[in-house]
């Protein structure tokens, strides 16, 4: 095992303690939390021991980078969850489909068509996560919080989507406790048990507001290089 494997499994592991004990301080079952490890950037080699060391759910943020690394994975590791958590194209959706087993950013009309499309013509039913856009940011994806509720009755009337949580990625330079809240309130009107909020930096606060998935990456990766 190379020091960066090792590290990654230690971070894992601290990570996972953090969890718990955020769980606890807000008396709720620290197993209704699930840890979505966010392994965008990163290779095979660098995810595999992380895998050995017992996480199973993880997030990818591209579809082609995705392909590239997931399917012999998955092929040695049957139980991997994989999430898609950054945007997605319509002419991916059916890769999206084949590979992932929750779609965290059905975003807007266009996107939500092509995956029922999709599963017109394949047996496989991945998870559908809406993406709220809680800070209305017009740079990020999105649905606005006042158009949530609109969008989700179209999904199940229009487009025969069934939708399983919300996903939001609060504005940076902004507290996100009341953008976490506002999604725990859109998801209890419209009866979405799965909340997808919280990332490394605040994954604790999401946690006291209700979260049930929290997406971290970089406190168990190490930091990222992206491409120039």
């Amino acid at each position: 095992m190379t020091d960066q494997s090792q590290s990654s499994v230690e971070r894992l592991g601290h990570v996972r303690a953090e969890i718990i004990r955020a769980a606890r301080d807000a008396r709720r079952d620290p197993s209704a939390v699930t840890l979505v490890a966010v392994s965008k950037t990163f290779d095979a080699s660098d995810i595999r021991p992380v895998i050995e060391a017992g996480q199973r759910v993880f997030g990818e943020n591209r579809v082609q980078e995705s392909m590239g690394k997931w399917p012999a994975l998955k092929a040695a590791f049957p139980d991997i969850e994989l999430h898609l958590i950054g945007p997605l194209q319509s002419n991916k959706a059916k890769e999206a489909v084949a590979l992932f087993d929750v779609i965290e950013t059905v975003d807007r009309p266009s996107i939500a068509e092509a995956l029922a499309k999709e599963f017109r013509k394949t047996e496989r039913r991945p998870k559908l996560y809406v993406q709220v856009n809680t800070g209305e940011e017009p740079q990020k994806a999105g649905i606005s919080p006042q158009g949530a509720d609109a969008f989700l009755a179209r999904c199940r009337n229009d487009w025969g989507l069934s939708i399983a949580g919300l996903m939001c990625i609060p504005p940076a330079d902004e507290p996100p406790s009341p953008h976490f809240a506002l999604l725990r309130k859109i998801a209890e009107r419209n009866d979405i048990p799965i909340l997808s909020m919280g990332m490394s930096s605040d994954f604790e606060e999401a946690i006291q507001v209700g979260a049930t998935h929290v997406r971290v990456g970089s406190a168990i990766f190490g930091h990222r290089s992206y491409p120039a």
